[in-house]
């Protein structure tokens, strides 16, 4: 069996057997991503987060949530390589998990171009780059045919949480991803990459789109009517809240490629429409 010295996107290095055949994923979007390019039957355990392809899942063991992954039962399923990603899972559980000898690859996805790069990384060390290579290669063409030539931002809000209210800030797939889609990130006023504060602080950035996703909050016409008192904000004013699907807005991957279609209309529309709509999840 050949061990091969790799490096994550957090430039660890550490040995893997190469290719792994026993792989816990604690990313619902590489978990989506690793059953896309063929590798599901390498799959041993997954989060409960883990969603997608929800057919393919059936029967897959559970390790709990992205945050508090059962890590003695990790140890106990013997994989070679553990997928993490470093904002979705804690560096502690990354370290607990090397200590217990296990390799763990972790990715680092800050914007929308991070993904075929370190997907195709990733690819390597799981011995796929030939069946990641259409999927990646289609997902640059999306990003090469982006049309960056705006002559105006739309001034936008992307909240991920209410109770406290928080917002898509610098720094994040998400962020880069609503730009990407003729969007002025206005979370990114803000300290923090994903922004905390009460919603009278973000409504006076005055948005004139606000989207709402359903996760990781599961946002609803329900929550509309938090905003009713800040009528003075033209996203409020004109009807341009709008729900939206969260893995569309928040899961980095393959998605991307309709997803930079799907969120620029609804960002383009209600800001020039009057009517608000939303994309179905």
């Amino acid at each position: 069996m050949t061990v091969t010295v790799v490096y994550d996107a957090l430039g660890r290095r550490f040995e893997v057997k190469h290719p792994p055949q026993r792989i816990v994923s604690l990313v619902p979007s590489l978990t989506e991503w690793v059953f896309t390019i063929g590798l599901g039957a390498r799959v041993v355990a997954v989060t409960d987060y883990c969603i997608e392809p929800a057919a393919a899942l059936v029967g897959v063991p559970r390790i709990r949530g992205t945050k508090n992954p059962d890590r003695s039962r990790i140890v106990a399923l013997h994989p070679d390589l553990v997928i993490a990603d470093q904002e979705e899972n804690r560096e502690r559980d990354v370290q607990a998990l090397t200590a217990a000898g296990i390799p763990v690859y972790v990715t680092a996805i800050r914007s929308v171009t991070d993904v075929p790069l370190q997907f195709e990384q990733l690819a390597a060390v799981l011995g796929a780059t030939a069946q990641a290579a259409p999927g990646l290669a289609a997902l640059r063409q999306a990003l090469n045919t982006t049309d960056w030539r705006l002559t105006r931002r739309i001034p936008t809000l992307a909240f991920i949480w209410r109770d406290p209210w928080m917002a898509v800030g610098a720094a994040t797939y998400a962020g880069d991803l609503l730009e990407r889609c003729g969007a002025e990130n206005l979370g990114r006023r803000l300290p923090g990459r994903y922004p905390r504060a009460p919603l009278e602080e973000f409504m006076r950035l005055q948005p004139e789109v606000i989207l709402l996703p359903d996760e990781p909050y599961a946002f609803s016409r329900r929550d509309f009517d938090a905003f009713e008192p800040y009528s003075d904000a033209p996203a409020v004013r004109n009807g341009h809240i709008v729900l939206c699907s969260g893995m569309a807005l928040t899961w980095p991957g393959l998605r991307a490629i309709t997803a930079l279609r799907t969120i620029a209309a609804l960002i383009t529309h209600n800001a020039h429409n009057g009517d608000a709509f939303g994309l179905t999840p």
